[in-house]
C-alpha cells in the first residue's frame, strides 16, 4: 500500500517519526483518497493535547461537508494507517470540516475567497504589525493583496504564519 503513495513505508518499520513526517504522509494518502471526488483536503494536524496525540485531517467541497463525506475519508485513511502504522503509540483520528474560520492554506485558497474578510498572522511586522483583519483581494504574483484599514496592501506569502478566513456574523 505504502508504494503505492510514492512512500515505501512497511509495517512497524517507522518507530520515531517525526510530526512533519507523518503530516507529509497523511496529506499525500487523503489527497489520493480524495482526488476522484469533490472533495479537497484542506489540513492535515498531528498534534499532542491533554487526552493524548491526535491525527486531524481537514475535508472540505464546495457544498460543504457531511457526516458521510467525513466517515468515507476516515474509513478509508484508517485503512492506510493500520496497513503501513506510521505513527507509534496510540493516537485519535479525526475527520472534519475545517469550519466557518477555515485556514487558507494554499495559493488557490486566497484566489477561491476573494472578497472574504480574512485574519493573517505573519512572522515580522508589516505596516507595524504582525496581525490583520481585512478583506481578501486575492493574489498578485507571489503576494497576498488585502483591503485594510482603507488602503491596498501586499503580503508576501512567506511571511504569512497563518491565514483565516475570519466569521462574519
Amino acid at each position: 500500500m505504502g508504494a503505492e503513495s510514492g512512500h515505501n513505508v512497511q509495517k512497524g518499520e517507522m518507530c520515531a517519526v517525526s510530526r512533519v513526517h507523518i503530516e507529509k504522509l497523511v496529506s499525500d494518502w487523503t489527497q489520493e483518497i480524495v482526488q476522484d471526488t469533490d472533495l479537497e483536503l484542506v489540513d492535515v494536524e498531528y498534534v499532542k493535547e491533554a487526552s493524548g496525540w491526535v491525527l486531524r485531517v481537514y475535508i472540505d467541497k464546495p457544498t460543504g461537508v457531511d457526516l458521510e463525506d467525513c466517515r468515507t475519508v476516515s474509513e478509508a485513511l484508517d485503512i492506510r494507517l493500520d496497513e503501513a502504522d506510521p505513527i507509534p503509540g496510540p493516537y485519535c483520528l479525526e475527520v472534519s470540516s475545517p469550519g466557518l474560520e477555515r485556514p487558507l492554506k494554499k495559493p488557490a485558497d486566497f484566489e477561491r475567497f476573494a472578497g472574504r474578510k480574512v485574519q493573517i498572522r505573519t512572522y515580522g511586522a508589516i505596516h507595524g504589525r504582525k496581525r490583520f483583519e481585512a478583506v481578501l483581494n486575492g493574489l498578485k504574483g507571489d503576494s497576498v493583496v488585502l483591503e485594510w484599514e482603507g488602503e491596498t496592501i501586499e503580503i508576501p506569502l512567506e511571511l504569512i504564519a497563518k491565514a483565516n478566513l475570519a466569521l462574519e456574523l
